[in-house]
C-alpha cells in the first residue's frame, strides 16, 4: 500500500506542478465564472466551485506533503554521504536532523557566534570554539589533525540558574 500511494502522490505531484496542470484548472475556473450568469449565481452554483476546491486542496496537501518529506529524506541522506566520503568533513555533523529543536538552536547559535568571531575566515570550526572556550583562549584556526579534526561536538548547556 505504502509503495502504491508514494508511486500515486509522485506522479500526481508531478503533474500538478506542470503548466498544462495550472491552465486546465484557470480554464475550469473561468468556465465556472463564465457560467454564472446561466445559473443567476445561485448558491448551488457557489457551492460548486468551493466544495471542488476544498476536496482538490485537502487531497494535495496530503500528496505534496509526502513528496516533500521523501524528498527531505533523501537530500539528508546525500549530504550525510557527502559528509562520509569527504576527507576531512566534520562526520559529528551527520544525523544533525535527529537533534531536538533546542540542541539544534544552541547549536546554530554557536555557527553564529564563530562567524562574528572568524572576520570572513570560514576554517574557524565549531571544535576550535569548544576547546577555546575551555581553555579560555581564542584561537583563530583549528588543528587540522585527523583526531581533531572529527571529535564530537559538544552543545554548550545553558546554565538554569
Amino acid at each position: 500500500m505504502e509503495e502504491k500511494f508514494r508511486l500515486l502522490s509522485e506522479r500526481i505531484a508531478t503533474l500538478a506542478g506542470t503548466p498544462w496542470c495550472f491552465l486546465w484548472a484557470a480554464c475550469l475556473i473561468v468556465l465556472w465564472a463564465v457560467s454564472g450568469p446561466l445559473f443567476d449565481y445561485s448558491d448551488t452554483w457557489q457551492l460548486i466551485v468551493n466544495t471542488g476546491t476544498t476536496i482538490v486542496t485537502f487531497l494535495m496537501v496530503f500528496l505534496i506533503q509526502n513528496t516533500q518529506n521523501r524528498d527531505a529524506v533523501a537530500v539528508q541522506l546525500k549530504l550525510d554521504e557527502l559528509l562520509r566520503s569527504v576527507k576531512g568533513a566534520r562526520t559529528e555533523l551527520i544525523n544533525l536532523d535527529l537533534l531536538s529543536d533546542a540542541d539544534l538552536a544552541r547549536l546554530r547559535q554557536q555557527f553564529e557566534e564563530l562567524g562574528k568571531r572568524s572576520d570572513g575566515d570560514l576554517s574557524l570550526s565549531i571544535e576550535t570554539h569548544v576547546r577555546s572556550q575551555r581553555s579560555g583562549t581564542d584561537k583563530k584556526k583549528p588543528s587540522t589533525s585527523e583526531s581533531e579534526s572529527h571529535t564530537e561536538i559538544e552543545l554548550k548547556k545553558e546554565d538554569d540558574s
